[in-house]
């Protein structure tokens, strides 16, 4: 067997279990201190040492003021006592650990002492008949359970379905940016929770309380959110951090605030991802969704735009731009298959071009290619539609400008000449 015992900051107990929670499925909360049984996880994670590596050094919790290792549960929260009253550890242990750091011995120490009887070795040698009716059956099976001689039993750590956390402000906030400081923990208390769910956040509130009630005759709410939301369900709080103090730096506080809170709106379970030894998969620097949604919360979200596929036949309908938090996920339409060989970027309104020998100009002679592609008819679903036209789209290269997109518009009824119009061009 192999336990590992934890004394986090008692404010960061529950955020220690989840962490704990990533490496075993068997944690639990006693006497203050978070207990890990890793006995039947040691080989998944490489080892003792491994495992320690990753647990006591989580990114965004705070450091546990001290940690201890054991065969069974009582011994290693023995140990961490010793280390948190920065006593030495005993020559020979269980023996020789002292009697008070056994929780159930507390209520017979001054007995015990009396006696001579101060050490762990000194209480097991004692007729086990007289310690039973003078201090109960309690002690002897807490000490059977210390010496591995009974199982330990206790209750497990089970995630919440949601995580919701509040937290005093260590002083008064008088402006948003200030709430980050202790945002920053209960991010930290939020990753740990999302990793040992196998979760990813999509939807989140940060709600702040108000320290007053009325500012200046006016009558105030208790509290006020800002939410925030990801086009992908995520783990990476950095990225929360900076959507985060973005938008803090542009909300206002309409009074001093002393209690922050952070629960989840919405969150979806991540699919594991397949590592690779190629160095062209690993992805490095920021992810495309990641710098929309950081830009739209520096500039605002109607400000950053992306592009949304839609099912039309005209080119000029195929692509739209919409707010990037209003793009959603939605699946991509079906288009053409020749959608695929136009071109990604379209003039706002096509440009006449001019006309010199029966050939169409643009900043000097072009060369037609490939046969014309025709395209009939307009969109009568759409009122807004230009009238009926028939185009035969042809790609041309331009020695200046490359390859470009034209295309002839032919006359209706046999009246008028056909124009040509630049529409679009390549990369």
């Amino acid at each position: 067997m192999c336990w590992i015992a934890l004394s986090p900051p008692e404010d960061q107990q529950a955020a220690w279990c989840w962490q704990a929670l990533q490496f075993t499925p068997r944690v639990a909360l006693e006497q203050g201190c978070v207990l890990l049984d890793v006995s039947v996880s040691l080989r998944l994670w490489g080892g003792l040492r491994a495992l320690l590596a990753q647990l006591l050094r989580p990114a965004l919790l705070p450091d546990c003021q001290a940690w201890a290792q054991a065969p069974t549960a009582r011994v290693a929260l023995a140990l961490l006592r010793l280390k948190l009253g920065e006593r030495p550890r005993p020559a020979r242990v269980p023996d020789g650990l002292p009697l008070d750091t056994l929780a159930a011995a507390q209520g017979a120490l001054a007995v015990l002492e009396r006696v001579g009887c101060r050490d762990w070795g000194s209480l097991r040698a004692l007729p086990r008949a007289g310690v039973a009716r003078r201090f109960g059956a309690a002690l002897l099976d807490a000490l059977d359970m210390a010496y591995g001689d009974r199982p330990e039993a206790f209750t497990w750590c089970q995630l919440p379905p949601v995580f919701d956390q509040n937290l005093e402000l260590p002083a008064l906030a008088d402006n948003a940016p200030e709430l980050m400081w202790t945002a920053q923990r209960l991010l930290g208390a939020l990753q740990a929770w999302l990793r040992a769910g196998q979760r990813g956040v999509v939807a989140l509130e940060l709600q702040w309380t108000y320290d007053l009630r009325r500012m200046d005759g006016v009558l105030l709410p208790p509290t006020a959110s800002l939410p925030v939301r990801t086009s992908q369900a995520t783990q990476d709080m950095a990225h929360i951090r900076r959507l985060l103090a973005e938008q803090l730096e542009r909300t206002p506080l309409a009074a001093p605030a002393n209690h922050l809170r952070l629960r989840t709106l919405q969150t979806e379970v991540l699919a594991g991802r397949n590592a690779s030894l190629l160095p062209e998969d690993q992805a490095k620097g920021e992810r495309l969704h990641e710098l929309v949604e950081r830009l739209g919360a520096r500039l605002g979200a109607d400000r950053v735009l992306v592009p949304r596929l839609v099912a039309d036949h005209r080119p000029e309908c195929m692509q739209r731009w919409v707010p990037a938090h209003a793009a959603g996920a939605a699946a991509a339409p079906t288009l053409p298959a020749d959608a695929a060989l136009q071109p990604a970027w379209l003039l706002r309104e096509p440009l006449p071009l001019a006309m010199q020998a029966g050939q169409p100009v643009f900043h000097g002679r072009l060369q037609l290619l490939a046969r014309p592609q025709r395209l009939d008819g307009a969109g009568w679903w759409d009122l807004a539609a230009p009238k009926p036209a028939s185009r035969d789209y042809r790609l041309a290269f331009s020695e200046g400008w490359g390859l470009l997109w034209l295309y002839q518009e032919l006359p209706r009824n046999g009246q008028g000449e056909p124009r040509w119009f630049l529409q679009g061009a390549y990369a």
